[in-house]
């Protein structure tokens, strides 16, 4: 089977080929990712922080050392390609990333190519990982795949070498992959760390070893250099990813991108292989987004303003209409207003609105009947009168 038609599987088909009889335990100890590292996730915007990292990479692959008998140092090994453009799938809107890395070495054909679905928070939907080494007399082939479920991710591996198939299958709780980072999902992030101009010594996230065992991924920034660039010189920012796996010695690889995220160097510490860009590409416009206009505080004087104290005299001659008009077709208010003014004047009392509260409020229909029952003596607002010597009488209460 060739390297197309193993990247053109779909995750559906995978579960099918691998069977799940075969169970793999999960170590009880998970490594867990840094509060800097989770924050960072968290905090993705994807409309602003991914609107210029959608674009292609392409690298030569080159021997740095004569460590076969047939690459000499600088001779060209194959190449490296990765791609990222937005999709939709299992009804989400996701990134699709496709990563493919071929060549021979020492006449030996061998790769790694990588399909993955990442969510915008750079969660892993689904992944494929193919690598190949077309050995003579005992190739090597192993595919990984990661599909996450509602509950768990299930890991499903096929390992051929020779007429030899390995087969298993593993399923890992959610609240264990907290800060997984898969290795597709990876290449998008180190685009993001350039663009969020990375500088944290605090940046631990999960990953799989090439065991698929979760273990700490540390990622650190390098200093900025200068790398020429079929002859130009371009100022790159690294980015330094360490794999620390729980079986096996620790893994680095060194990256270097422009200022726009493009990959320009890509390397794994200790190896002779190096991963360059032979032309320098085009960098990735950005939109000129306009300052946002700044208003300074005034004070209003509106009587100054032609147009605000003519609207000002529409809207009273409005009023005093309705006013008037109001008052025409409710005659009955002057003789109650006249009643009220004509009482006020003969009371002449201290606390004039707590006169008005009473004396309007035997006109509510919400104010509870007086009953003839009441005392006689009781306060009223009528004056009291000083010429009947027997008013006081007349006063006592009734029974």
């Amino acid at each position: 089977m060739s390297a197309t038609t193993i990247t053109s599987l779909t995750t559906s088909e995978a579960p099918s080929q691998v069977p799940t009889a075969v169970q793999e335990t999960v170590p009880e100890e998970v490594p867990e990712p840094s509060d800097a590292a989770v924050k960072f996730l968290e905090g993705i915007v994807p409309e602003e922080d991914f609107k210029y990292l959608m674009f292609d990479d392409s690298l030569l692959t080159t021997s740095t050392d004569t460590y076969t008998s047939g690459s000499k140092q600088g001779r060209e090994l194959g190449e490296f390609t990765v791609s990222v453009e937005p999709t939709r799938h299992k009804q989400q809107d996701c990134y699709l990333i496709h990563a493919n890395s071929h060549g021979s070495i020492d006449g030996v054909p061998c790769g790694t190519s990588i399909t993955a679905y990442v969510g915008q928070n750079l969660e892993t939907i689904e992944q494929q990982h193919h690598e190949y080494v077309k050995l003579e007399n005992c190739p090597l082939d192993r595919k990984t795949f990661i599909v996450q479920q509602e509950d768990c991710y299930v890991v499903n591996r096929v390992i051929t070498q020779g007429e030899d198939i390995q087969r298993s299958s593993r399923s890992i709780e959610l609240s264990k992959m907290k800060g997984f980072i898969s290795e597709g999902s990876n290449l998008l992030l180190h685009r993001l760390l350039i663009e969020k101009n990375f500088h944290s010594d605090d940046f631990q996230l999960l990953s799989f070893d090439s065991d698929t065992n979760i273990c700490a991924a540390i990622y650190r920034p390098l200093e900025d250099r200068t790398q020429t660039v079929d002859g130009t010189e371009i100022r790159v920012y690294g980015v330094e990813r360490t794999i620390n796996s729980v079986v096996d010695l620790p893994t680095t690889w060194q990256s270097y991108f422009m200022q726009d995220g493009h990959l320009t160097n890509r390397v794994q510490v200790g190896s002779p292989v190096t991963m360059k860009l032979a032309r320098v590409p085009n960098l990735i416009m950005r939109d000129e987004e306009p300052p946002k206009p700044t208003f300074e505080k005034r004070s209003l004087q509106w009587d100054e303003d032609m147009q605000l104290y003519s609207k000002f005299l529409d809207r009273k001659e409005e009023l005093k209409a309705d006013h008037g008009s109001y008052v025409r077709h409710h005659p009955e208010l002057k003789n109650l207003l006249a009643d009220f003014l004509q009482f006020l004047l003969l009371r002449k009392p201290e606390d004039v609105v707590q006169f008005a509260a009473e004396y309007f409020s035997a006109f509510s229909p919400a104010m509870p009947t007086a009953t003839p029952y009441l005392a006689s003596n009781a306060p009223t607002p009528f004056p009291a009168s000083r010429t009947n010597t027997k008013i006081d009488q007349l006063r006592a209460p009734t029974r």
